[in-house]
């Protein structure tokens, strides 16, 4: 049976992605940050760094499953390439850390949603054994309140959908 809906739309993922890659493969040390624009498009943000460093986020991925970090040294060049959606970043997480320390470690948030009394849940979708997000509660102050792991909610409909009534 032919499907051109899912034929199309995976022909316009790829005519919009551009000439823009998705993994930073091309990324060497030593590159300028002109050099990681030309090779992964625009970045997602921006982080400054201690010492005149700075990082470019590239968040990759369906549902964003995948955070490529790019460190540049003082003078611009790449020092570093990181994907960041880890357990160990998750751990370091810890309640009172700042939002803009938590966007600088795991990058901008799959989802957000607010909730009572300002607080705001970020989720992390990542590359997991078990089907999980990482789920950060910030507080109104911009501080992490809590940090763990939940169902991600995308497998609960994978598995519904398999199910006859």
């Amino acid at each position: 049976m032919n499907r051109p809906i899912p034929m199309l739309a995976c022909a316009a993922a790829v005519l919009a992605a551009g000439c823009s890659s998705y993994a930073p493969t091309a990324v060497r040390p030593g590159q300028s940050a002109d050099d990681v624009a030309r090779s992964m498009g625009p970045p997602t943000a921006r982080h400054a760094l201690p010492g005149g460093r700075s990082r470019l986020e590239y968040a990759r991925g369906p549902y964003g499953k995948h955070t490529w970090m790019i460190d540049l040294d003082a003078d611009g060049r790449v020092a570093t390439v990181s994907q960041v959606l880890t357990e160990a970043n998750f751990a370091a997480v810890q309640p009172g850390s700042a939002r803009d320390d938590v966007l600088a470690r795991l990058g901008t948030p799959s989802e957000r949603r607010g909730a009572r009394g300002g607080v705001e849940l970020w989720a992390y979708r990542y590359d997991a054994t078990f089907c999980q997000w990482f789920v950060v509660t910030m507080t109104g102050e911009g501080r992490v309140r809590d940090a763990g792991y939940v169902p991600d909610p995308m497998c609960d409909a994978d598995d519904d959908r398999g199910t006859s009534n």
